[in-house]
């Protein structure tokens, strides 16, 4: 029986970038849409193992029909933040919601039978344009009549323990959030990438939402110690006070620099996720931020 394509928006980014090679290490067959603007060489690289690229644009409904052609599975892994964010061009408003609701729309037209959508952590819910963004397409889908699976992961580690956020622990300087004494259920984007692959066949992705952890929850406080340990020196630490945060998301009027800060909130209250039942029916190895850490000291 022939295995039916799998189209993947976000493609072009980090996680929908490894989501398309797990699935071509597979040889399922994949297609990606990306933007007539998207970058070239992230285009190519998706090209070079086998990925059919299709031109479309979440952010215009009537571009995505053709995409969906014989299509079964969507994977959407699309977001603004953090690296592609335009204001009033490619922001959350007209992407993470509006793009993510018109390519459910249209895959519901285009008869889908299983879309699977990457949000993030129910921990991570306060007041900000991200966070109500992802809630508000979580619900549509839920209440589309399509077969749905929403990822819940938590922080990634290849954002949140680098120099992006103040966690600049290789140049021995991090500032955490708050006291950064909570536990967080960091976890590898290429692990949410095993996850979103493994939810295509596994039963127990069904009309599901998965919350997605890492092996253990540590605390930022906790992750400073393995950095000091793995490079063998003492780091800084300093804080960015709750209070502080709470006044620049307060303050904030952009919708990115107000979500950052209501990121930055919930990391310094925790983000704890349990993940003993799910590794039961989802056998996916999960990297530990050891793992990570050895891996970022050994590349610089």
């Amino acid at each position: 029986m022939e295995t039916s394509t799998i189209l993947v928006a976000g493609a072009t980014g980090l996680l929908g970038n490894e989501i398309c090679r797990l699935l071509r290490a597979k040889n399922l067959p994949v297609k990606a849409i990306v933007r007539t603007t998207s970058d070239p060489v992230k285009t190519g690289e998706l090209a070079k193992i086998g990925v059919q690229l299709v031109h479309g644009d979440i952010r215009d409904k009537e571009t995505l029909s053709k995409a969906l052609q014989g299509i079964k599975t969507v994977i959407s892994s699309v977001s603004s933040m953090p690296f592609s964010y335009q204001p009033g061009e490619n922001d959350i408003q007209s992407v993470d919601e509006k793009g993510v609701i018109n390519l459910i729309e249209a895959s519901i037209s285009a008869g889908i039978n299983h879309f699977i959508y990457t949000s993030f952590s129910k921990n991570l819910d306060m007041d900000f344009p991200l966070r109500n963004a992802k809630r508000k397409v979580e619900k549509h889908l839920q209440n589309s009549g399509l077969t749905y699976t929403i990822l819940r992961p938590g922080c990634f580690m290849e954002l949140w323990l680098t120099a992006a956020v103040g966690f600049d622990a290789t140049n021995g300087k991090v500032n955490t959030c708050g006291t950064g004494a909570n536990p967080l259920a960091y976890i590898s984007f290429k692990d949410v990438a095993k996850f979103a692959v493994e939810s295509i066949s596994n039963p127990a992705a069904k009309n599901a939402v998965l919350e997605l952890g890492g092996p253990q929850n540590l605390s930022q406080l906790d992750a400073v110690k393995i950095f000091e340990e793995v490079l063998d020196k003492k780091i800084e630490v300093g804080q960015m006070p709750v209070d502080a945060l709470q006044s620049q998301l307060d303050g904030a009027e952009d919708p990115m620099q107000k979500s950052f800060s209501g990121l930055m909130l919930c990391v310094a209250n925790g983000d704890r996720i349990e993940m003993k039942d799910l590794l039961k029916v989802f056998p996916v190895k999960l990297t530990s931020v050891k793992e990570y850490i050895h891996s970022v000291v050994a590349a610089s």
